[in-house]
C-alpha cells in the first residue's frame, strides 16, 4: 500500500485507542485555546515527521535512513544557536557529533548512498522529518505542561491520521481498506502498538522529565537495539564495524549525559 495510506491508518488507530481511553477515564474535550498548539504538533510530530519519514523508506535504503535519522540530535544544536534558551555546552555537543560518527560508522556501507542520485528525493524527504521531529520536540516540551499530553497525542495522531489517509487517495496506487493483505494489518498492529502507543507515550514521559537533547539520544540508540535484535531473532552477523560503531555510539551517549547533568548540578 502507499506509505501515506499506511502512515494514515496506523495513526487513525493509534490515536483512536488514545482517545477512547482517556474519555473512558473521563477526559473532557480540549479547550479552544489548546486546539491551535494540537494542531501545530499534529502537523510537525506526525504529519511532517513520520509521514514524510515513511514515505522517504520508498526511496533510500535502511542503513541511509538509520544514518539520516541520527541526524535528528544535530538539529537540535542548530536551532539553540539562533534560540533564547542557551547553547549547549560544548562537551555535550562533542557527545552528540561523537554519537553520529558511530552511527555512520556502523552503516559505513550506506554512506555512499548520499552520492546516488535514485535516492535524492528520499534523501530530502527524511531530512525534512528529521528537522521537523526536532521542532516538533522542542515545542512539545514548551506545550506540555498546558494541557494533558497523552491526551493531547490521541488528538494530534487522529488529525495526522485523517490528513496523512486523505493525501494517499490520490495517489494511483491507495487501495481499499478491505483489501490489505492479513499479513500487512499484523505489522499495522506492531506499529500502532509499539510504534506509537507505547513509542510516543514513553517519549512524551521522557521530555517531561529530561531536557530535549537528552531525549533526542535515542536516536543513537535504535540502530544498536535493532542490531542486536537482528542478530538475535535471526542470526545476522556482529561484524567488527557494528562493535566499533557500538562503543563510539555510546561514549558519545556517555559524554552527553555527563554534560548534561553537570549543567543541571551547576543550575541547581
Amino acid at each position: 500500500m502507499p506509505a501515506l495510506e499506511m502512515a494514515g491508518i496506523r495513526q487513525l488507530i493509534g490515536g483512536s485507542l488514545f482517545l477512547i481511553f482517556f474519555f473512558i477515564k473521563g477526559s473532557s474535550l480540549p479547550k479552544w485555546r489548546e486546539l491551535g498548539p494540537l494542531f501545530i504538533l499534529a502537523m510537525l510530530n506526525f504529519v511532517l515527521s513520520n509521514g514524510l519519514s515513511t514515505w522517504g523508506l520508498k526511496y533510500i535504503s535502511a542503513g541511509l535512513a538509520s544514518i539520516i535519522s541520527a541526524i535528528f540530535p544535530l538539529w537540535l544544536v542548530l536551532i539553540g544557536l539562533f534560540s533564547n534558551s542557551g547553547r549547549m555546552p560544548w562537551k555535550a555537543v562533542l557527545g552528540l557529533v561523537t554519537g553520529f560518527a558511530g552511527v555512520c560508522i556502523i552503516f559505513y556501507e550506506h554512506l555512499t548512498d548520499f552520492l546516488n542520485p535514485n535516492f535524492r528525493f528520499g534523501i530530502f524527504l527524511s531530512l525534512i522529518a528529521t528537522f521537523t521531529w526536532a521542532v516538533g520536540s522542542l515545542y512539545t516540551k514548551q506545550q506540555a505542561a498546558k494541557f494533558n499530553p497523552y491526551f493531547g497525542l490521541g488528538f494530534q495522531m487522529m488529525i495526522a491520521g485523517i490528513t496523512l489517509f486523505a493525501c494517499s487517495t490520490v495517489d494511483s496506487k491507495f487501495i481499499s481498506v478491505t483489501e490489505i493483505h492479513w499479513k500487512s494489518w499484523l505489522s499495522i498492529r506492531y506499529l500502532v502498538v509499539f510504534g506509537s502507543i507505547i513509542t510516543f507515550t514513553a517519549y512524551v514521559y521522557t521530555l517531561q522529565h529530561l531536557s530535549a537533547e537528552h531525549a533526542s539520544l535515542y536516536a543513537y540508540i535504535n540502530p544498536i537495539v535493532a542490531l542486536l535484535l537482528s542478530a538475535l531473532l535471526l542470526g545476522e552477523a556482529i561484524t567488527p564495524f557494528i562493535i566499533v560503531g557500538g562503543m563510539v555510539t555510546l561514549l558519545g551517549v556517555y559524554l552527553v549525559n555527563k554534560s548534561l547533568r553537570a549543567r543541571m548540578v551547576n543550575r541547581g
